[in-house]
């Protein structure tokens, strides 16, 4: 279990980007979904012990991470949103370096794993090529190879999947399905889909601050009957908006369709919607700026 407490962090500029954050994760896949600028990496940054909060606590299964990191870095898988590699160097010497710096001492227990971690992400065929000339998704794969060194218990991956293209991204979903059956794993994404398709919890971070959290299907089943949507001409999305909740746009052969949160049917043309998670995305978001 991962439990976060009233986590603070404030940029030396005067930017709060976590304002009194508090989560309780437990092992399995948890999504943190939010725009960009939530505050979504400096949180990941906070647990994985590259910053650190000036208030708050994160303890991990009896480790209290701000008073030792140590204890945490040894069984952390960490995937950023940028990661670099060296130049000309291939998969397989990069991962045994890599497996070095982790600890792997014995040659032949740093082989195996090697073989066994670009094998389970499916790089076993390009090991020898240098990562640097990998496709996006390649690079992505691999970056989740590294993380695996050493078993942890706890990996964050930061904005995955964006980039990729959709084969890429299927793929590399289904390799975090399957590593999240055994630990706990964060994704942190603004990408509602990559939620939707993995995790049975999530959190929505907005502002800095938790602005709902809680099983997908269960958030999307309180917005069953409050949903509503119309299609308009372009010209009358304005007075829509100063008029009626829209909490999303999308344009349609020219036309706008509107998504509009209402306990009633809000007027003519407006036909109950189908909630999904993006409703649920935009409706707290839509919720957080009107109370800004």
């Amino acid at each position: 279990m991962l439990s976060i407490r009233d986590l603070r962090y404030e940029y030396p500029n005067g930017t709060v980007a976590l304002d009194g954050v508090s989560l309780e994760l437990p092992h399995g896949m948890f999504g943190l979904l939010g725009p960009n600028g939530a505050g979504k990496s400096t949180l990941m940054r906070c647990i994985a012990t590259l910053q650190v909060p000036q208030a708050g606590g994160i303890s991990f299964d009896g480790i209290d991470v701000l008073a030792d990191p140590q204890s945490l870095r040894r069984t952390l898988g960490y995937l950023p949103q940028d990661f670099g590699v060296y130049p000309r160097v291939s998969a397989w010497d990069l991962l045994s370096h890599l497996a070095v710096l982790k600890g792997y001492s014995s040659k032949g227990e740093r082989k195996d794993t090697v073989e066994h971690l670009l094998r389970q992400v499916n790089l076993w065929d390009v090991r020898g090529k240098a990562v640097a000339g990998y496709s996006g998704g390649m690079r992505q794969r691999f970056g989740i190879a590294q993380a695996l060194l050493g078993q942890p218990r706890l990996v964050i991956v930061d904005e995955p999947t964006a980039g990729l293209d959709p084969e890429e991204r299927q793929r590399f979903l289904n390799l975090l399905a399957d590593i999240g059956e055994q630990v706990v794993v964060i994704l942190s994404t603004h990408i509602v889909e990559d939620v939707a398709e993995l995790c049975p919890r999530m959190a929505i971070l907005a502002g800095g601050r938790i602005a709902a959290q809680g099983a997908p299907g269960a958030l999307v089943d309180e917005l069953r009957g409050r949903v509503w949507r119309t299609i308009v001409q372009k010209d009358q999305v304005e007075a829509l908006k100063a008029s009626h909740r829209v909490i999303a746009t999308k344009l349609q052969a020219g036309r706008t369709l509107l998504h509009v949160l209402a306990d009633d049917r809000p007027g003519d043309g407006f036909t109950e919607a189908t909630p999904g998670l993006d409703d649920v995305y935009f409706a707290t978001l839509a919720s957080m700026r009107r109370a800004a």
